[in-house]
């Protein structure tokens, strides 16, 4: 299938963030929106991949874009994993029913059953930009972030 492809208008998706508190496509309808989709919490990759996002933060988020990673891990995993790497970039839990939101946006992994890494940059509810990793050992550099970011300047 893969990722979401740009011009695509966002898919019904529920998400939870840290609180609990729903994360759907009505959070998305309005400004630019980064989706970071990952395989799990405390992996390597997954680990330099949130603490390089981290350390450019300031600059996604500079025009005010909002950033936020999306794995199939539960919300106290996804905390504990913040705490431990001192990452404030929002985190979603796609963890039950595991993984649809993930479907939805062509970024789950079926043969591990989990997210692949891929990126999904959103504007006022329609991808402008998408980026799907041929494996998910493959570390997604900023500068991905910040094409997606030209993209939704652009569009």
């Amino acid at each position: 299938m893969g990722v979401i492809a740009p011009g695509t208008a966002v898919p019904a998706f529920a998400l939870k963030r840290a609180d609990g508190e729903p994360f759907t496509q009505d959070d998305v309808a309005s400004g630019v929106h980064v989706l970071v989709f990952y395989p799990a919490t405390f992996s390597s990759v997954c680990t330099s991949q949130l603490q390089i996002y981290e350390e450019s933060l300031a600059e996604i988020t500079a025009d005010g874009a909002q950033i936020y990673g999306v794995s199939v891990d539960n919300t106290f995993s996804q905390i504990a994993f913040c705490e431990q790497l001192n990452v404030t970039i929002p985190q979603l839990a796609d963890f039950e029913p595991k993984g649809v939101a993930s479907r939805a946006f062509g970024a789950y992994f079926e043969p591990a059953g989990f997210s692949n890494r891929a990126l999904v940059v959103i504007k006022d509810g329609v991808v402008v930009w998408s980026w799907e990793g041929e494996n998910p050992g493959v570390l997604p550099g900023v500068n991905l972030v910040f094409d997606g970011l030209q993209a939704a300047a652009a569009a």
